[in-house]
């Protein structure tokens, strides 16, 4: 990455009149154009670092599209994932999470009101246990209680949970929800499990998520706990794309 005084210098250079440099400029004389520019205009300084913060910003964001759009598929119609509210719906939510993550926890509420709110939504969700190997037993439980038809009712059990959560955690709310436990044990070691949870560590690298909960709809990502008004502005983005490609 070029120094910035070298970037100041070439602002400079840009805005000098061509009579008022000479023939050429030499390196060094460069460098004190631009020393003594930023000591007489300090806020160059700032103005440049936030320029370069959003151009590196900007390049993240087309690099998530692109992402976005070689994955769509894996992302949103991936039958290896649970999906909740409604599976034919318009507009869909990704979202990673950690059952021993706080946030995520925080997002139950907005998650809950958007399936109840719209009823065109559909929320796909990829297990990403990445805090501890209490976040792993959790989500291959949750995971194994889809064949019993308990998913969702386990999803939102392990979710209501203060403190951290670990295997006997997990037990005693499968045992709540009504999951035959040595059945759930059986079947959380099935290949399927190792996929999707395999399939999320991929999709979270690409799309360069360092944290849980991280979100996609449509083309966007929020890597991180959003409001609901952010959520919303995401879903409608999502619908206006999807309507004008119609």
């Amino acid at each position: 990455m070029k120094s910035l005084t070298t970037i100041f210098a070439a602002s400079i250079i840009a805005f000098t009149p061509i009579s008022a440099m000479g023939d050429q400029l030499t390196g060094d004389q460069i460098k004190k154009l631009a020393l003594e520019a930023i000591l007489e205009n300090p806020e160059i300084i700032r103005d440049a670092i936030t320029l370069l913060q959003e151009k590196e910003e900007l390049a993240k964001r087309e690099e998530r599209k692109a992402v976005i759009q070689s994955q769509i598929v894996a992302l949103e119609q991936d039958e290896n994932a649970p999906v909740l509210g409604n599976p034919n719906g318009d507009v869909t939510v990704v979202e990673f999470f950690d059952y021993n993550c706080p946030y995520c926890k925080s997002a139950v509420p907005m998650i809950k009101a958007a399936i109840k709110n719209d009823p065109n939504l559909r929320i796909v969700y990829r297990e990403w246990p990445i805090l501890s190997e209490g976040s792993m037993f959790a989500a291959r439980a949750a995971l194994a209680a889809r064949e019993q038809g308990k998913y969702e009712e386990l999803h939102w059990e392990l979710m209501e949970v203060r403190g951290r959560i670990d295997e006997a955690v997990v037990i005693k709310a499968a045992e709540n929800v009504g999951l035959d436990v040595d059945k759930l044990r059986t079947d959380m070691k099935t290949p399927q499990i190792d996929a999707h949870i395999e399939k999320s560590m991929q999709l979270a690298q690409l799309l360069s998520f360092s944290g849980t909960p991280s979100f996609v709809v449509g083309e966007n990502v929020a890597p991180g706990l959003i409001s609901p008004n952010q959520l919303q502005d995401m879903i409608d983005e999502a619908r206006e794309v999807q309507a004008a490609k119609e």
